[in-house]
């Protein structure tokens, strides 16, 4: 019903900035918990940040935080994921997810969004 499209995603340096958009269709963007995932070669997938449906409330690990702001702008169905410092050790694959349960999506590694974007690549070069 919602599909999900990313953008924004591509070579930086060590230190540089980036900044991806995800843009939703349909009109149900706004009721969603809405997060961003990314997973590298050979990992597993996790949550580096996640945000409510009216930007109440905000979530990052600490391997980001500081670094990574996530914000929404429901008028646009689009949320983004500004990016700065960045290590090449962020180089992943970026999804942006949408979510029912804000608290499930934070806590638990087992929780699967109710959808997912196709990705975009992030390659941070030293």
């Amino acid at each position: 019903q919602v599909q999900l499209v990313e953008s924004g995603g591509g070579l930086v340096q060590a230190g540089g900035s980036l900044r991806l958009s995800c843009a939703a269709s349909g009109r149900t963007f706004s009721t969603y918990t809405a997060a961003w995932f990314r997973q590298a070669p050979g990992k597993e997938r996790e949550i580096v940040a996640a945000i409510t449906w009216n930007g109440g409330m905000t979530y990052y690990p600490d391997s980001v935080k500081g670094r990574f702001t996530i914000s929404r702008d429901n008028a646009k169905s689009t949320l983004y994921l500004q990016m700065n410092t960045l290590k090449p050790e962020d180089t992943a694959v970026y999804y942006c997810a949408l979510g029912s349960n804000y608290f499930a999506l934070v806590t638990s590694s087992y929780y699967r969004p109710d959808y997912w974007g196709q990705g975009t690549q992030v390659t941070v070069s030293s």
